[in-house]
């Protein structure tokens, strides 16, 4: 099932990201099939679903981790690939060890320098490219600071500094708010944006709460039970249209500036910021 697909304005260069009749299956299951999605510069693209519905699987193939089962995806206009430059990838937060002997400069610097072969000698400019991203992401006061004793969202804004070292034209982020306090899911997501309407990057930002970033959303693509919609978040996140994506009875309601969905007791993976 899809919804209306509204792109942005034609006769431009090759999309940022083009998937056309894509398909995925985990073992004999078929994670989703018939999948076409045109993601143009500046577009902030949502990926909502319950887990193993195939969202990371997703985030996966367009890095050129996991092969499709059907049709392509191509990135601004050329197959997929291991370490594509033109794609920044921001992970879930995971706290690091406390006993993380890196500094949180070496952390964005491997952004800048860890995909050469040989000895990590730094070139001329490395330090004030790596000074610029930490600015960039509010970390520059903790440069200096073990990365195990960071707080975890100062962790991730050095992952999110990190993604961003080759200027990305797409940012690929699976669940880059996890774990993270209302303060730090705000500065996170206003990093990610900012990267967005600076340099018109485009977003593709798996979440289970849509609530955090709701306001810059432009598309949707919800996928539950081997079925997707795709559309803008007024044409998705309706009573109506999940219940007929589930084939069972989903509540929309909309609590002041906040979204609640009311999904199935059968899918209990969703967060307390998702479920009713």
């Amino acid at each position: 099932m899809s919804g209306v697909d509204t792109g942005m304005s034609a006769g431009r260069s090759a999309p940022v990201l083009e998937i056309t009749g894509a398909a995925l299956h985990r073992g004999h299951r078929e994670l989703w099939s018939g999948l076409d999605l045109t993601v143009e510069s500046g577009e902030f693209i949502a990926v909502l679903g319950p887990s193993g519905s195939g969202k990371t699987t997703l985030m996966r193939a367009i890095l050129g981790l996991q092969p499709l089962s059907a049709g392509s995806i191509r990135v601004a206009g050329h197959p997929v690939r291991r370490g594509n430059p033109r794609i920044g990838y921001i992970p879930q937060q995971r706290p690091l060890p406390p006993d993380t002997s890196m500094r949180a400069r070496d952390v964005v610097a491997l952004g800048v320098n860890g995909t050469r072969f040989g000895l990590p000698i730094a070139r001329r400019g490395d330090r004030a490219r790596v000074d610029a991203l930490l600015d960039g992401v509010g970390a520059s006061h903790f440069a200096d600071r073990r990365v195990g004793l960071l707080s975890g969202g100062e962790q991730q804004r050095l992952r999110v500094g990190q993604a961003l070292a080759d200027a990305p034209t797409l940012l690929l982020c699976d669940e880059p708010l996890s774990n993270l306090d209302l303060a730090n899911q705000r500065g996170i997501t206003d990093i990610i944006d900012r990267q967005r309407r600076e340099r018109d990057a485009a977003v593709l930002f798996v979440t289970h709460d849509i609530n955090p970033i709701l306001g810059r959303v432009d598309r949707i693509l919800y996928i539950a039970g081997g079925r997707f919609v795709l559309g803008t978040p007024d044409e998705v996140l309706q009573s109506r249209v999940l219940s007929d994506l589930y084939g069972t009875a989903v509540f929309v309601l909309r609590a002041g500036d906040r979204l609640v969905v009311g999904v199935p007791d059968a899918e209990p993976h969703h967060d307390a910021g998702e479920v009713a």
